[in-house]
């Protein structure tokens, strides 16, 4: 059976039941975080990260074309930004982001859900 590390998201084979970390060094530096009220109340998923780390790239990809751009003719500058911007567009129609925003709706929707529970109880 595989689980979710609560600390990083990556996916793991637990050791025993019950297990909630990939490595003892996710379940001490979750636990530090814990005592100092710096949790992370829901860690990312292994999507989020993916994801993450892309925005990360195409952030050093930017900043690595603008400075080869630098100086060169107009033309020449916007044709190599327009191949930039036209790779992202691909990052923007992952089927993984489309899953983290349905995860993200999904749990809107169960909050308001148990807001609505609440107050009728009330």
């Amino acid at each position: 059976m595989t689980v979710q590390c609560q600390k990083c998201g990556k996916d793991y084979e637990p050791k025993r039941r019950g297990g909630k970390f990939c490595s003892v060094s996710c379940r001490v530096v979750q636990h530090q975080f814990v005592k100092k009220g710096q949790a992370w109340p829901n860690p990312p998923n292994g999507d989020e990260r993916y994801l993450a780390d892309k925005l990360v790239a195409v952030g050093r990809s930017a900043t690595e074309a603008l400075a080869q751009v630098e100086g060169l003719p107009a033309a020449e500058a916007f044709g190599r930004l327009r191949a930039l911007v036209q790779g992202w567009a691909g990052v923007a129609n992952n089927s993984i982001i489309e899953k983290v925003q349905y995860n993200e709706e999904q749990e809107m929707n169960a909050q308001a859900t148990r807001m609505k529970r609440i107050q009728k109880s009330k």
